[in-house]
């Protein structure tokens, strides 16, 4: 039985590993890896010729070069809302602090040690003072981006007594589902900008979003707001940041990702990219990852992925072979591959196909083998990108 090879780029929670079984041979020093598990490690596609698919436990691709992955027919999955408990709540962590000074009172009881008795609780009756801060109830949160992190963001801010904006260009309905009816969506920006006393981000770092917040985003934003990124550190210019917090146009900005800029200034609260880093979101992005490169490498199923169309199909027990064939989205490519089984007698029990309109994405199922020269044939037509032979007569 073919064993598929699988390279670590990063630590992998073990109870996602342990779900790989027999049929795959993981190892940290792959040379030519068929999938890839990674969480923050940059991939060099270029390294591994023979990969793929690549699946990332975590939310963010960045660190893989997708148009590359693609042209190169390499599916890329994420894993979406494995770890969005561990963001929503560092989120509310993180803003508890910044309006409570929390992180201040802490020093300030550190620097308590060696005062006892009535001295300790008169600096302490003397001093708090200095820590008032506000409450979240009553204010108004803006969150920009829908997606699993985005609208648990904004459910948490109707239960913490806030009025709730959110605003999101492309929303997907199945995240839209779970959206709180109380929350107010927005078709303009500026709206939410403007009204919110606390805007946080959760979208994805791509070319659209890079340096999303800049000084026109900024100077759109009620004066004295607070801005929070949980998202991804390039989404925010930094240049337009610093100016706008030491105008005091923008009073606070509370990041999971620190940067030499921000370190020590005293309108910034900063977390170690902590956004994922629990032991339960560890675990679940770790199962997630590894059930999607193994349905991938084992059928060719795709569920979310971020450079292919998701498709599945449950093969039936006198299906011989599968065979996949991805290519650009363009007219006739359904009618070439059919052509050309049915021309070498090849007999195709279902097919199915599926594109995000770039890419199209075909699982064609046959009742016999499909021989190299027939591979070949396809994989020659203009516009194919790849093709795979699955041999499920095992």
């Amino acid at each position: 039985m073919k064993k598929f090879r699988i390279r670590l780029m990063n630590a992998i929670a073990p109870e996602g590993l342990a779900l790989l079984g027999k049929r795959f041979q993981v190892s940290e020093s792959e040379n030519d890896p068929e999938g890839i598990l990674v969480r923050s490690a940059r991939v060099d596609l270029d390294a591994f010729p023979g990969l793929l698919a690549v699946a990332r436990a975590g939310a963010g691709v960045n660190n893989i070069p997708l148009d590359e992955a693609t042209s190169r027919g390499i599916c890329v999955f994420n894993t979406p809302g494995a770890n969005a408990n561990a963001v929503v709540e560092l989120v509310y962590t993180m803003l508890g602090i910044w309006l409570r000074h929390a992180h201040e009172g802490i020093l300030f009881c550190r620097s308590l040690a060696g005062l006892k008795g009535r001295e300790l609780e008169r600096t302490v009756e003397e001093q708090k003072k200095r820590f008032r801060g506000v409450e979240m109830t009553g204010k108004t949160l803006g969150v920009i981006g829908l997606g699993m992190i985005g609208v648990r963001v904004a459910n948490a801010g109707i239960y913490h007594q806030m009025r709730v904006m959110g605003f999101d260009p492309y929303p997907l309905m199945e995240n839209i589902h779970d959206l709180s009816p109380e929350v107010a969506m927005t078709r303009s920006r500026a709206d939410l900008l403007s009204a919110a006393d606390f805007v946080t981000l959760h979208v994805p770092l791509n070319k659209g979003t890079q340096g999303l917040v800049g000084k026109e985003f900024l100077a759109k934003m009620k004066a004295g707001a607070v801005l929070l990124n949980f998202a991804r550190g390039p989404i925010v210019d930094e240049e337009a940041l610093l100016a706008a917090l030491n105008t005091g146009r923008l009073g606070g900005y509370i990041t999971d990702f620190p940067s030499e800029r921000l370190i020590g200034h005293e309108r910034v609260l900063l977390s170690p990219h902590l956004g994922a880093s629990t032991t339960e979101s560890e675990e679940n992005c770790a199962r997630m990852a590894v059930r999607e490169l193994k349905n991938y490498l084992e059928y060719g199923n795709i569920m979310h992925s971020v450079n292919f169309p998701n498709a599945e199909v449950t093969p039936t027990v006198k299906v011989d072979t599968r065979l996949i064939m991805i290519n650009r989205d363009e007219p006739g490519m359904i009618g070439a591959v059919s052509n050309i089984l049915g021309r070498h007698r090849i007999n195709i029990m279902s097919y199915d196909n599926k594109s995000n309109g770039t890419i199209g994405y075909n699982i064609i199922d046959c009742a016999v083998p499909v021989p190299p020269k027939v591979r070949a044939e396809i994989e020659a037509q203009e516009g194919v990108l790849r093709t795979r032979i699955i041999s499920l007569n095992r």
